[in-house]
């Protein structure tokens, strides 16, 4: 066990056995007359900050103390995984600090997406989960849409004050911050001013201006996400890359697609309809009977209905049902974190997904 070892950068404890954690360092940097944290030796010496996690309960205890502070909150979400991304322990740790709510990967959605729509879909998600915020952005932090509009709402909102930048893992906060960083500075030493030791918080501070500073937090593990359920490789392949094409099957009742075997939906009661998919390009769909559907998940899981893999299926949780009755509107059937499945007129769908990352419905998006 180390003794206690203070990263001379961001505060935080080092530890040398969990990469993806706070305050990793490999073992060999202790010998170092300044022990920084992997993090921050990144951004010290790269100007690159390296996502790293903690717990929805930790990420609690380590930034209550913004409420106490006149700052800007910066909320950043995947719109293919809301449910999962949106921080519901948001408000008890914002105090009365304004939120921007920012939708990142938004190159991936299909063209004909009706922004408006998603904009208010977005916003009135945060509201059900209690989070009210001053205002909506849609951005790629990949390809830069959106970015500069966003970098001005920022200045906007922010009055001067500091601003926190909160988010789940895996939603593109650390390449949104790398991006801020290189647009704002131009330069690569920019940030070896950023150090503030003894914040003790895991924080790194990236300056603003002489005053104010842009403050990145660790990323949250939220269990409600599916990403924590399932293998890197599998990971790959439900995580779009490039923009979805809808996939459009003429579904009759008493049918099922199964996605991969990660989620399956069951057309129970309606007239023949189009049923469009929104998945990851690379994630089959295999139609079949519902009647043959529970046999064929049972014998062929992990095999012609993969991912998951093997590996995934030791920690994938069973799959669980809930049923939604559609009354002649246009809706949008949404398996968090995989995709969605538009569906129109007068019918009962079955949606099976992994315990725990609960299908919901909305008005369709496209």
């Amino acid at each position: 066990m180390l003794e206690n070892i203070n990263c001379q950068g961001c505060g935080v404890q080092i530890q040398t056995s969990k990469p993806k954690e706070l305050g990793y360092t490999p073992s060999s940097a202790l010998t170092k007359e300044t022990v920084l944290c992997q993090r921050c030796f990144r951004l010290k010496h790269y100007n690159e900050i390296q996502a790293v996690s903690v717990t929805d309960d930790d990420f609690l205890e380590t930034v209550s103390e913004i409420r106490d502070t006149n700052s800007l909150v910066v909320h950043i979400i995947d719109i293919f995984d809301v449910s999962g991304s949106l921080v519901k322990s948001l408000p008890r740790i914002t105090g009365n600090n304004p939120i921007l709510l920012v939708g990142n990967k938004m190159d991936l959605l299909p063209k004909s997406t009706n922004k408006r729509k998603l904009m208010q879909w977005l916003r009135s998600s945060a509201k059900d989960a209690g989070i009210n915020v001053s205002d909506v952005h849609l951005i790629s932090s990949v390809k830069g849409h959106g970015i500069d509009e966003l970098k001005e709402a920022i200045e906007t909102h922010r009055d001067k004050q500091d601003v926190y930048v909160v988010g789940t893992t895996n939603v593109g906060k650390s390449t949104l911050i790398n991006r801020l960083i290189k647009d704002s500075s131009g330069l690569s030493d920019v940030i070896t001013t950023s150090y503030f030791p003894g914040t003790t918080l895991g924080f790194i501070e990236i300056p603003l201006d002489d005053e104010t500073a842009l403050i990145d937090t660790p990323g949250i593990v939220n269990k409600q996400q599916i990403a924590h359920y399932i293998s890197e490789q599998d990971l790959k392949v439900i995580t779009p890359h490039k923009e979805i094409k809808p996939r459009i099957y003429q579904i009759n009742s008493k049918q099922t697609l199964f996605f991969g075997g990660l989620g399956r939906l069951d057309f129970v009661k309606g007239d023949k309809q189009s049923f469009v998919c929104y998945f990851s390009n690379q994630l089959s769909i295999h139609r079949t009977k519902l009647e043959n559907a529970d046999k064929l998940y049972e014998e062929h899981m992990g095999e012609l209905l993969s991912p998951p893999s093997q590996e995934t299926l030791e920690q994938l949780p069973e799959l669980t049902e809930s049923t939604f009755r559609i009354n002649n509107e246009k809706v949008d059937i949404v398996f968090p974190g995989l995709g969605w499945v538009s569906v129109d007129g007068n019918v009962t769908v079955t949606a099976h997904s992994p315990k725990g990352v609960a299908v919901s419905k909305r008005i369709a998006l496209i």
